[in-house]
């Protein structure tokens, strides 16, 4: 996937590693650095993706902080930062009040560093993504007034993608969205009331990638072992450990934004054949039966249940005799029903997996379920939740692309419309005011 979104999420699980700065590699940044003539000044590491790294940079044009993402600098990262930097000025010319609910890009440049000639991007500075939302509510589901919060986001970059742009994103999933500002405050610039670096701390000349950077990586990782070790100890029902309850979200602004257009692309203009991460690809897309805008739409439907449920819809493994992509198809058909053949049978890889009836060819014995009897089965929740939740979703997971719902279709669904309603929930029309906390024993509560 194309590189790291403007967050102050970054990629958590490993390092970069320092063997990529080199020719046609990372540009090595330190705090202090100035880029574009000196107005554009480092002042924390981001996050790093496959392509670029990102990092915090006070701009001291608009005296604002923003992300600047620094591209390797070998030709086919230069090409798809050129591919990227031309979607994104795309997407935000079209949105000059900023509320369409997708990353604005504020500047790009070329920077010239040891390591070769850098493409830069300067996107503006958002949160979180809702990945880490998800793993800070510890994997338990969020009340659904905060999964409608939530959805109306996505669905309104959506809406603004497909309709006005015809855009595809490609590549929907909680990672790829981030919260407009951060979960923990005191990580907020803005919030946390925090000075700007305006010049180079002395002492670090050596690009940033000191021993004591090593060393806290190091025990960063140690710490993330010891907790996923006590997790599974909870999971297989550990003497004495009880499983932490969900937070509260209350205080979080929920607004977020769609980001990472590396991988997007023109309706009209696919630019590959395989899109989409693993557990939010589309049906037509393993089949290899052309995609569209309906594609997204699956993959919001997978983050949707995602954010309702705290778990990811689908997590196809490889077994004993069958492919991971098989695996995926038999989950889709359990989840949702048998796919009609015409849908089986109608893609270019279509004869890997299915007999000419429509049948998987080595996934034989299925046991066909449906959405709400999942909902209810697995996650506890009450028919009613569970009856609502699926209503919602199950059309937008139609195995026919062309009988999916639009989001601007999504938008006027009921369930993401039940403010003022149903169960009591009062919620304002603005996202940005929040419901009274009084209220909170009132809200739509997933039963968990």
């Amino acid at each position: 996937m194309s590189g790291c979104p403007s967050s102050s999420s970054g990629s958590e699980e490993e390092d970069e590693g320092i063997d990529s700065y080199r020719k046609g590699g990372y540009h090595a940044v330190r705090i202090g650095d100035s880029f574009a003539g000196g107005r554009y000044i480092a002042q924390q590491k981001l996050g790093w993706g496959q392509f670029s790294t990102v990092w915090l940079a006070y701009d001291t044009q608009s005296s604002k902080y923003v992300a600047l993402k620094i591209q390797k600098s070998s030709p086919q990262f230069a090409q798809a930062a050129l591919h990227e930097i031309e979607i994104l000025s795309a997407v935000t010319a079209g949105d000059p009040s900023n509320i369409k609910c997708v990353v604005h890009l504020v500047d790009h440049f070329k920077h010239a560093g040891p390591n070769g000639q850098h493409l830069c991007m300067v996107l503006e500075f958002l949160g979180d993504s809702l990945l880490r939302l998800i793993k800070y509510n510890r994997y338990k589901g969020l009340e659904f007034n905060k999964v409608r919060e939530i959805c109306k986001c996505i669905l309104t970059s959506l809406d603004y993608l497909h309709g006005e742009l015809g855009l595809i994103h490609t590549d929907l999933k909680p990672e790829n969205i981030l919260l407009c500002t951060t979960i923990n405050p005191s990580k907020d610039p803005i919030r946390s009331g925090m000075t700007p670096t305006l010049e180079r701390p002395e002492g670090n000349a050596n690009g940033g990638i000191s021993i004591s950077t090593i060393e806290k990586k190091l025990k960063q990782r140690a710490r993330r072992a010891v907790a996923k070790i006590s997790e599974r100890r909870v999971s297989m029902g550990g003497v004495g450990m009880v499983p932490k309850p969900a937070r509260c979200l209350d205080g979080i602004d929920l607004r977020c934004k769609v980001v990472d257009f590396g991988n997007a692309c023109w309706a009209d203009r696919p630019i590959a054949e395989e899109i989409q991460t693993r557990q939010y690809r589309a049906p037509e897309v393993i089949l290899q039966s052309g995609y569209s805008f309906a594609a997204d739409m699956w993959s919001f439907a997978c983050t949707a249940f995602e954010l309702a449920t705290g778990e990811m819809m689908f997590t196809p493994k490889t077994g004993q005799g069958f492919s991971e992509d098989e695996d995926h198809l038999a989950m889709m058909m359990e989840f949702l029903g048998k796919m009609p053949r015409k849908i089986a049978t109608g893609g270019a890889r279509s004869k890997d997996y299915f007999d000419r009836y429509g049948d998987l060819k080595r996934i034989r014995r299925l046991k066909y379920g449906s959405l709400d009897r999942l909902l209810i089965e697995k996650y506890k929740f009450s028919d009613a939740d569970a009856r609502e939740l699926a209503d919602f979703l199950s059309p937008i997971l139609n195995f026919e692309p062309e009988k999916r719902p639009t989001a601007r279709q999504c938008l006027q669904h009921p369930w993401l419309n039940i403010e003022n309603q149903t169960h009591g929930e009062v919620k304002s029309e603005s996202s940005v005011e929040k419901v009274n906390v009084g209220m909170s024993n009132l809200q739509i509560k997933l039963h968990k």
